[in-house]
């Protein structure tokens, strides 16, 4: 009995040290480090990602987001709206790039400056923030200078490239100085295009850790003092579990939506089977995939920099083609067409950013789908409508017949071969010639063919 009460006094305390032990891991899993993915270019889809991440990360009340990077680059658009979002960002963020021989240049230069902690993996590289050509500018210079403008600097660059060149500087020295960076450096990398490993990176004071992964990475976070919105907050990541939330449907619909060869042959379509069912009125099929996907190309391409001189070139071609179709010209209004459709698809997309430029593959396929539709295609079925019928009901309305007897108001005729009913608002004779002027049923109404009175007797 004494046995069992020692044992009833003992439970509580082995509740309670369940309990403790629960809540540690309760309190580690409650507080993940939740790592993000950015893998080639950046552009409209991953700004949704990240920001929409972050917004994730800051409800499950995460320890710390690290963003693993890896890119050439992307539109500007996109790069501000994420660094918008890391700055407003109530969890601290890392930007890690990595895995070796991963870079972070231009665009991702900047997203470094950003994050509250800047890390390199060893055999990486950041730099080359020089903004690449947008809306038909090219900051990085002429190909024409000589080389004593070359020297002169930018004395010889005009107006608009030097105001993109002093605010992208402006830009990155801003970020440099919110998170005590290397400011000069960071000018040094939009003026000159320059590009630094991460030892160097790290000497110069560009980044503030190498790590040789995340479980170095970790380590070296452990106890450091971040400041997050005007607040200073210690990094607990110590055997943090490390969450890895890849972009979910929306995300990924959106990166393909976006992807600039997706856009252009989701137009295509759009165009191809509008103009199908205007062809062939009452088709529904062609006009409703066409519709859709005309609607996804013009949501894609307000989210792209879109040069719109390329796109009129794109419809000026299009129409040029169809007028081939409708009016032969012996080629001219074909190849001109062509000729406008493929150099407007080659300027569609007004920027260099890498990736997002229409792969000249896609461009001349499309341009010979386009030419075959709408000369070859569109031509025969115009051709097919405007020959006259030779059968079915409609064949007989304007054909001749013979009355059969004589009948005031209604008989009967021959036609190819056939007896039919037929109606007349005039008396007709055996013999006479009658054209067919409609059908009821199966009754024809007839009415002479020559209007005076064919002298001829059964």
């Amino acid at each position: 009995m004494l046995g069992l009460m020692r044992v009833a006094m003992l439970i509580p305390l082995f509740l309670a040290a369940g309990v403790l032990l629960n809540m540690e891991s309760v309190s580690s899993a409650d507080n993940p480090v939740i790592q993000l993915t950015i893998e080639g270019a950046i552009g409209p889809a991953t700004d949704d990602y990240i920001s929409r991440a972050l917004e994730t990360a800051a409800r499950r009340h995460a320890e710390l987001v690290v963003i693993r990077i890896d890119t050439p680059g992307g539109l500007d658009t996109a790069m501000r709206g994420i660094i918008k979002s890391i700055t407003g960002s109530s969890v601290p963020v890392v930007t890690y790039v990595a895995p070796t021989g991963a870079r972070a240049a231009s665009a991702g230069t900047y997203i470094l400056y950003a994050s509250h902690i800047a890390a390199m993996a060893p055999g990486t590289n950041v730099g080359a923030a020089t903004p690449v050509r947008i809306g038909g500018v090219s900051p990085s210079g002429d190909k024409g200078k000589d080389e004593q403008d070359k020297t002169a600097g930018d004395t010889a660059t005009d107006a608009s490239k030097q105001k993109i060149i002093n605010d992208a500087v402006a830009y990155l020295r801003s970020l440099a100085e919110l998170r005590g960076r290397n400011q000069a450096w960071a000018e040094k990398a939009v003026r000159e295009a320059a590009s630094i490993p991460a030892s160097e990176a790290l000497q110069l004071g560009v980044i503030d850790i190498v790590a040789s992964g995340m479980a170095d990475l970790m380590q070296q976070l452990d106890g450091r003092e971040v400041p997050v919105l005007g607040q200073k907050r210690i990094l607990h990541t110590a055997g943090s579990v490390i969450d890895q939330l890849a972009p979910d449907w929306r995300s990924r619909f959106l990166g393909v939506i976006t992807n600039p060869n997706v856009a252009y042959i989701l137009m295509l379509i759009g165009i191809y089977g509008l103009m199908l069912e205007f062809s062939n009125p009452g088709a529904i099929v062609p006009g409703t995939v066409g519709a859709i996907a005309l609607l996804l190309a013009l949501y894609s391409f307000q989210l792209l920099p879109i040069n719109y001189a390329g796109m009129g070139l794109i419809l000026l071609g299009v129409a040029l083609m169809v007028g081939e179709a409708f009016q032969p010209s012996f080629g001219v209004l074909g190849i001109g067409g062509l000729t406008a459709f493929v150099i407007g698809s080659i300027i569609l997309m007004d920027t260099d950013v890498p990736g997002f430029g229409i792969d000249i593959s896609v461009i001349v396929t499309s341009a010979v789908i386009s030419a075959l539709v709408f000369i070859v295609v569109i031509g025969m079925a115009i051709k097919a409508r405007r020959r006259p019928v030779v059968s079915g009901a409609e064949e007989l309305v304007g054909a001749e017949a013979v009355v059969l007897a004589d009948f005031d108001r209604q008989g009967r005729v021959a036609i190819h071969s056939e007896t039919w009913q037929a109606l007349s608002r005039v008396p007709l004779r055996k013999g006479q010639q009658v054209k067919v002027s409609g059908i009821e049923g199966l009754t024809l109404r007839v009415e002479p063919l020559d209007t005076s009175t064919q002298e001829k007797t059964s």
